[in-house]
């Protein structure tokens, strides 16, 4: 298995499947949503779930679990009030609470790894539970 970039915080890998599939996401629009998870057996960062571009919001809230952490990229397509189509990517580091707190630790170390391998997100968000990461919210980042 190639590896594509190591974290130097956590000494986690980011797998090429997670860069490939982020790329076809942003260039090709082929994915609506992507969610990472980290393998703590084998320290590689990994897709979990990919949402085809019919796919939105809801169906992506669906498949963060509510006791295990995530990282997701969302790519928002919106309309201005200029009438022009726009797209932003939003980086969600999905941390509930009922979620363990080793595991919490270890996500919040290799945030920024993921993130720098991940070129062209425009917003970052932190959620804890579904309110804090909601349409509403994205819809009022993404002004």
């Amino acid at each position: 298995m190639a590896m594509a970039f190591k974290m130097a915080t956590t000494g986690m890998w980011v797998t090429d499947e997670c860069k490939t599939s982020f790329m076809e996401m942003k260039w090709k629009k082929v994915h609506r949503f992507i969610v990472f998870k980290i393998d703590e057996a084998s320290w590689l960062l990994t897709v979990d779930k990919v949402g085809g571009p019919g796919e939105g919001y809801d169906e992506l809230a669906a498949s963060l679990p509510p006791d295990d952490c995530r990282y997701a990229v969302f790519d928002f397509d919106f309309v201005t009030t200029d009438n022009c189509k726009k797209s932003k990517i939003f980086f969600i580091a999905w941390s509930p609470s009922a979620s363990r707190i080793r595991e919490k630790m270890l996500y919040a170390t290799s945030k920024e790894g993921l993130r720098r391998a991940l070129e062209g997100i425009h917003y970052d968000m932190q959620a804890t539970d579904p309110t804090e990461m909601g349409m509403n919210v994205i819809k009022d980042r993404a002004k």
